[in-house]
């Protein structure tokens, strides 16, 4: 769910970091969707050289993904490659994340915190680029630098937070529209081709497999071929960043942060935190024993329902952590009860699986009426709650009695909920004896979440850029003449620290609601066609 909005805001993130003209690409393919070089050049109105560099630079920061799209010629006998661009939208907006990445590794590999971060500053880095930075940093001129790197590497890739780089240029096949395709294809495969976006077509074929996605090379000089994956050795071919730089024969393996496993974690920490808020504290350790009990299992990050697991499994994972150790089977099997754990017997044992998109949407709905709390006061509240449980069409004055709102209150409070884009409504006209109109209303969820998302991106982007011009305005005061500063350096860098905690803080609050609508549950994406 890409909202005018959202495009404002990553590429107000890309100019910050990328400068103007490294962003005017990336909004072209953000709002034109894939091109070509030669079009990215008559779109921006900018020279070929100044595209090419800023493409290397998105390519190297993993926001945008190069594909050939296979096209048959028929002057040739083989398919023509035609190399498009593709921006990444998540992988961009994930850049405000990026210290909730490190707060991740942080907390749980406090040693390997420094690697990660010097991966999410330069895209992608090799292993012998990683230990020249620590050697740099340390001073430590010996091998052992480069086992302690080596090492930190390896604990990053088994938990899933490293991963090699993608195929740079994957190849799509242009769908066969013959009449002999059409009878071979099955239905099932046309429907998931209908469902799938050109997006998640590129990157699922850009993706290396799992034990080539999680492996690294066991040494950096240029004489060494040998590979170990976490668990066992394989051999593997040179990886490319471009075209252009193949011209190495040595082997290069580029590693980049997992921003998948990470957007994962961070989607369990809120479904624990909105289910000890609804619920109580026990729910919410059955909970966390659960997802730590098929976290190496889960392989996407909107995940509907969890892996089914044991009651005795769950029981003995909620004893490994230390708030858990005080419940009884008893407790653990109430708290599943609460969660609304769907049981199914497997053998003598019962197994239970969590319904985690359940959840995530009993989250938003919190976060959207805590929306209309604040902004429209306790009656809206109480009425937009009404028609939200109802999921139906209501009349007005049905409305009116059941919330106990003035009826002469209800009608303007409705319509300023439905002007301001909170509720859908339905003219009815009826004519029996004398013609009358009544109007219904209900909650249209899913325009509502669009809706809400993109008011969420305005306020970030506004936050943002807030946040930019104080880092400007500190500037300046810095470089003013003694004799016409107001205030010391010392209060006036106290003062920005202030203003600067109060809006980062903002922000990171405020990104936690966005991912909440827009990376934790499956969108309405518009497909492209190709």
């Amino acid at each position: 769910m890409v909202t005018q909005y959202g495009i404002k805001l990553v590429v107000h993130l890309l100019t910050n970091q990328f400068g103007n003209i490294v962003a005017k690409v990336c909004e072209s393919l953000l709002r034109r969707g894939p091109l070509t070089l030669q079009l990215i050049v008559r779109f921006t109105e900018l020279t070929p050289q100044q595209v090419k560099s800023s493409l290397l630079i998105l390519i190297q920061h993993n926001c945008v993904q190069a594909f050939s799209l296979e096209q048959q010629d028929g002057l040739q006998d083989g398919p023509k490659a035609n190399t498009q661009y593709l921006a990444l939208f998540n992988n961009i907006l994930h850049r405000m994340r990026f210290s909730k990445f490190l707060k991740i590794v942080s907390g749980e590999f406090g040693e390997c915190k420094e690697l990660l971060k010097g991966l999410l500053q330069h895209g992608r880095l090799t292993l012998k680029q990683m230990v020249e930075r620590e050697r740099e940093k340390s001073s430590k001129k010996d091998g052992n630098c480069e086992d302690i790197v080596q090492e930190n590497i390896l604990k990053l890739l088994s938990a899933r937070y490293v991963e090699r780089c993608p195929i740079h240029e994957p190849v799509l096949a242009t769908p066969v529209k013959d009449d002999t395709a059409k009878r071979r294809g099955a239905k099932s495969s046309k429907r998931n081709e209908e469902s799938e976006t050109i997006e998640q077509r590129v990157l699922g074929a850009a993706a290396p497999m799992d034990a080539q996605r999680f492996s690294i090379i066991t040494n950096t000089g240029s004489n060494v071929s040998r590979e170990t994956s976490v668990g066992e050795k394989r051999k593997y071919d040179a990886l490319e960043l471009d075209r252009e730089s193949a011209a190495e024969e040595e082997e290069i393996v580029l590693l980049r942060a997992n921003f998948e496993e990470f957007m994962c974690r961070l989607r369990h920490k809120a479904c624990i935190e909105n289910v000890r808020t609804r619920l109580d504290d026990g729910a919410s350790i059955v909970l966390r024993a659960m997802l730590e009990a098929v976290r190496s299992l889960e392989k996407r990050v909107k995940t509907e329902k969890s892996v089914p697991l044991s009651l005795n499994t769950i029981f003995e994972e909620v004893m490994n952590s230390e708030e858990g150790r005080g419940m009884t089977l008893d407790r653990v099997r109430a708290s599943l009860v609460q969660l609304g754990c769907s049981s199914s017997a497997r053998g003598s044992d019962e197994s239970y699986s969590i319904d985690l998109k359940k959840i995530v949407e009993l989250a938003q709905n919190d976060e959207v009426e805590s929306i209309v709390l604040k902004r429209f006061g306790r009656n809206a509240y109480k009425m937009f709650r009404l028609l939200s449980k109802t999921g139906c069409l209501v009349e007005t004055e049905k409305i009116s009695d059941v919330t106990f709102v003035e009826k002469k209150e209800a009608p303007k409070m409705l319509f300023k909920l439905w002007s301001d884009g909170y509720l859908h409504m339905e003219k009815i006209t009826v004519a029996a004896g004398r013609q009358s109109q009544f109007l219904l209303w209900k909650v249209n969820k899913p325009s509502l979440q669009e809706h809400v998302l993109d008011e969420m991106f305005h306020a970030a982007l506004n936050l943002s850029q807030r946040v930019a011009y104080e880092r400007e305005k500190d500037k300046e005061l810095i470089n003013l003449p003694a004799d016409k500063q107001v205030m010391s350096l010392e209060k006036r860098h106290e003062q920005r620290k202030n203003v600067a905690l109060v809006l980062e803080s903002s922000l990171r609050e405020l990104d936690d609601a966005v991912m909440l609508f827009h990376d934790f549950e499956e969108p309405s994406l518009l497909k492209l066609d190709l």
